[in-house]
């Protein structure tokens, strides 16, 4: 019960500081998360709600990324456990493994995909100001993988495209 209070306290504060920086013209661009043991940024605009991992169904003979199914507002949403698609995709191992008290993120609306992203870690709202370096996403990575970026500490981040990833072909069967 806890955690889905503390789920709703930092929804409330995502929501605030996004209405916030809307007002002051400030430039959000990403959801940041935290997935596998490396930090993505998902883009605002192509990202939806955030919810607690509950109530999950299971689906049988499906891929081992795709978790099942979960009822989210009456509707249903696929749920895919993002660093288990990433490994499978790109040839892999799962860095790390998933967190206990696990979210979920659904796309937006907009993309026409009722699918939902598992991540370890929720990480707050983050803007172009809260990054020194930018460069081209690595040679070899998979289309839906954007530019990287270097926060002043070091720390590196991936940026997803969301609309790209959910129009892959691995990503919409999810049949083994």
């Amino acid at each position: 019960m806890a955690n889905r209070e503390a789920l709703r306290e930092l929804q409330a504060r995502l929501a605030s500081r996004l209405q916030a920086a809307r007002s002051e013209g400030v430039s959000v661009a990403w959801l940041a998360v935290r997935v596998g043991g490396k930090n993505l940024l998902f883009p605002l605009s192509q990202s939806g709600e955030i919810f607690p991992l509950s109530n999950l169904q299971v689906v049988p003979y499906a891929r081992d990324w795709f978790r099942g199914v979960l009822n989210i507002r009456g509707g249903l949403f696929g749920v895919v456990d993002l660093a288990a698609f990433i490994a499978a995709d790109t040839g892999t191992a799962r860095a790390e493994p998933p967190a206990q008290d696990l979210s979920v993120v659904t796309l937006n609306a907009a993309l026409e995909v009722n699918c939902a992203l598992q991540v370890d870690g929720l990480l707050g709202l983050r803007g172009v100001e809260d990054f020194s370096a930018t460069s081209a996403a690595p040679t070899g990575a998979p289309a839906y993988f954007g530019n990287q970026f270097q926060d002043p500490a070091g720390e590196a981040w991936q940026e997803i495209d969301l609309r790209l990833l959910s129009q892959t072909p691995q990503f919409l069967s999810i049949s083994a």
